[in-house]
């Protein structure tokens, strides 16, 4: 029987409207829903392929237990009683800050990652708790804690209103957006340039984004804060400011961006100083103006700093929490993610490194020296959520050297992966149309207002189990409650104490409510649906999981507006423009004017039908412009002689590769996409083409000094022929 089905693509930010044709529980066709309100009926080639990624025959549907170098297929009962063995012998013999666990990607994209992420990482009861933020956007995320006192306090570009849009570091027209979810890109790029707007791109490659803009300016890689710096030097000193938010620290500022003027910075940046200084005239005379910087910029060795000048500029030139500059959305569901006291990090440290906690974890950049150094505290067992960081993160190949010195290691996940393969059991959640889907994450930084709920379409087999019902038995287990404890009692624990707190919060939609009585009277086939009901209940709009089954589009509320007043959790009550940890970095980043630039520096690359390693197995994305090369200017392949295949070495390592020349990337920079290098798992398609891994590559030992990020842009390397 043929149905229709509409779901949110839970593929990447971009949180896009798909129309779905099922044949029975097989995905024929895949369309973008013209009813979405957000998407209007974009779709790219990773969403048209969702029907391939949802049936891929190498995803697992049964739980594996690794024997020796082998595996067998078990049932659940006994993949959770292997687990509960597993994880108590550890805790038994060595105590429970020899757990480690770690979130992948898509835990973020989820009903279920959020929902027990926070349960499963409390109940552990270990600072060892690792997740790709640190391999991502925490840079990001730390600017704004120690700007507005909460780090889930970020502020997207209101593209459709901007007249002045500035890219730093971003590909939006490949990467669809990331912390700014706005379906379409390219329709609202084109829309800005209708109504007379701009579009600036920095970027040491041309990207398809930046063939688009206005200018491109080709900036050398990890220079991004000393332009930004020299933003701010020529807005201040030239009186060009129009501070429209309550602010503390601008004379701070100004004495950070003394030495920092356009002729101090160009050559280090390799922009022309009169090109810096016109950067900031043109952000001071446009009406509206947003400066946007993402993963090429979070990904450098002054991540932080770069993030905290972004919003700076934002500031000082009268865009921030203003229409046409960036803004913060209101989701429909209530914000119980903001923190209610000012934010504070290091409250503890790695025990090898000595580097400092962030919103609850460390940085995955320390995660091999933690597993291979002996001592009280060292991770014995592994809890690996949907994450292959052998492939993504830094030195990923010193973790897989790594990881079969642990004790145990339990994974949850569709493939048998790098990362994966290494574990004792691996229990995978079900294909994506079986499962619920509500974005709570990517909908905190939607350019509009906007929400959508997508109810399974092709329901569970009895053989299988929902993710929602794996993580909560994984909670159970570490939290001492055994394998066969009832998941719906951890479900209704959780939400009593959230509706506890709801019912308590002045303003919220269940304010002064009996919330038992709220929580009896919620809606939901399972605990994560019974969670959102709850936060849509005491959300801003009066929302209910009824209200939103209704709508299966999903609802437009409407064009972000200013609330940046009733976000700020600083101990000044005001936006701190130079936090004293950011302006400490200033002073590194001074120095490092000076330094004698690399022979060559690697950067990553985006890709229009990749997004990160699992997308690599389905056939109708591979090819084309998907592939793993070097990316080389002609000039610089002329003057070290390469031809068909280069080595390329770092102080991590060295890989050998196909070498692509091409006059988009800036001279002295290299390029190489990121997720590939498959080999030992079970991806017939993946590693037909397997690449290189660029994460080889990555030192492990050269991170963001204020968020613990991973520094994969700028990468010293030397580049050769290949000789075999």
């Amino acid at each position: 029987m043929t149905t229709t089905a509409y779901r949110t693509c839970p593929i990447c930010d971009a949180i896009c409207g798909l129309r779905l044709t099922l044949d029975g529980d097989r995905v024929t066709s895949v369309t973008g829903d013209e009813a979405d309100p957000l998407s209007r009926g974009f779709i790219c080639p990773k969403g048209a392929s969702l029907g391939a990624i949802d049936a891929d025959p190498d995803r697992l549907r049964t739980p594996l237990i690794r024997e020796g170098d082998d595996w067998r297929e078990a049932s659940w009962d006994e993949a959770f009683a292997a687990v509960e063995a597993g994880l108590s012998g550890v805790i038994e013999r060595h105590g429970r800050q020899a757990l480690a666990a770690y979130f992948g990607n898509p835990t973020f994209h989820t009903m279920a990652g959020f929902l027990y992420r926070q349960p499963l990482s409390e109940s552990l009861g270990t600072r060892h708790i690792y997740s790709v933020s640190t391999i991502d956007q925490m840079p990001k995320q730390v600017a704004c804690g120690l700007m507005l006192g909460d780090p889930m306090a970020i502020a997207v570009p209101d593209l459709d209103r901007t007249d002045h849009l500035v890219v730093i570091g971003a590909n939006p027209l490949e990467s669809n957006g990331s912390l700014c979810s706005a379906p379409d890109f390219p329709r609202r790029l084109r829309a800005l340039r209708r109504r007379g707007g701009r579009l600036v791109v920095i970027d040491p490659r041309r990207t398809r984004t930046a063939k688009a803009a206005d200018e491109h300016h080709a900036i050398l890689p990890g220079t991004d804060a000393a332009l930004l710096l020299a933003v701010v030097h020529v807005l201040l000193a030239e009186e060009l400011t129009t501070i429209g938010v309550d602010v503390t620290g601008l004379d701070e500022l100004r004495a950070l961006a003394r030495d920092f003027a356009p002729d101090a910075v160009a050559e280090h940046c390799g922009i022309d100083a009169d090109a810096i200084t016109r950067l900031a005239r043109d952000l001071a005379a446009a009406p509206t103006a947003a400066v946007y910087a993402r993963t090429g910029t979070c990904t450098a060795e002054f991540g932080t700093v770069t993030q905290w000048l972004v919003d700076v500029v934002n500031i000082l030139t009268g865009n921030f929490d203003s229409q046409g500059g960036v803004l913060f959305t209101r989701t429909a569901h209530a914000e119980i993610f903001r923190a209610p006291e000012p934010y504070q990090q290091g409250r503890w440290h790695s025990r090898v490194k000595g580097m400092p906690e962030t919103m609850g974890e460390l940085p995955v950049a320390t995660l091999a020296d933690e597993i291979e150094t002996p001592g009280e505290g060292q991770p014995r067992a592994l809890l690996m959520i949907a994450g292959n960081p052998v492939l993504s993160a830094p030195n990923g190949p010193r973790i897989g050297r790594a990881l079969p010195n642990l004790e145990f290691m339990v994974a949850v996940d569709p493939y048998l992966n790098e990362t994966t393969r290494h574990a004792n059991v691996v229990m995978p959640p079900p294909r994506i149309t079986q499962s619920p889907h509500y974005d709570f994450l990517e909908q905190i930084v939607a350019v509009r207002n906007y929400t959508r709920f997508s109810p399974a379409a092709v329901p569970l087999a009895s053989d299988q189990r929902s993710e929602a019902e794996i993580m909560a038995r994984l909670t159970l287990i570490v939290a001492g409650a055994g394998a066969a404890a009832d998941p719906a009692q951890l479900d209704e624990q959780i939400i009593e104490q959230v509706l506890t707190a709801l019912t308590q919060l002045p303003g919220s939609g269940v304010s002064g409510q009996d919330p038992a009585a709220v929580q009896a009277g919620l809606d939901g086939a399972d605990g994560p649906e019974r969670f959102l009901d709850a936060l849509l209940k005491a959300g801003p709009y009066g929302l209910s999981l009824a209200a939103l089954r209704a709508e299966p589009h999903g609802i437009d509320l409407g064009a972000l507006e200013p609330r940046v007043k009733e976000l700020i959790r600083t101990q000044s009550g005001r936006i701190e423009l130079a936090p004293a940890e950011l302006a400490d970095d200033v002073a590194r980043l001074r120095s490092g004017l000076v330094r004698r630039p690399a022979e060559m520096l690697l950067i990553g690359r985006r890709q229009l039908r990749s997004n990160n390693s699992w997308l690599h197995n389905v056939e109708p994305l591979r090819g084309g412009s998907n592939r793993c090369t070097l990316l080389v200017h002609p000039a610089d392949a002329d003057r070290l002689g390469l031809a068909e295949r280069a080595v390329i070495r770092s102080a991590a390592g060295e890989v050998e590769v196909a070498v692509e020349h091409s006059d988009t990337i800036r001279q002295g920079v290299v390029s190489l996409p990121h997720g590939w290098g498959h080999t030992g798992g079970r991806q017939r398609v993946a590693t037909t083409d397997a690449g290189v891994n660029a994460n080889a590559l990555t030192d492990e030992s050269v991170v963001d000094v204020l968020s613990g990020t991973a520094v994969f842009n700028g990468v010293p390397v030397t580049v050769r022929p290949a000789t075999s």
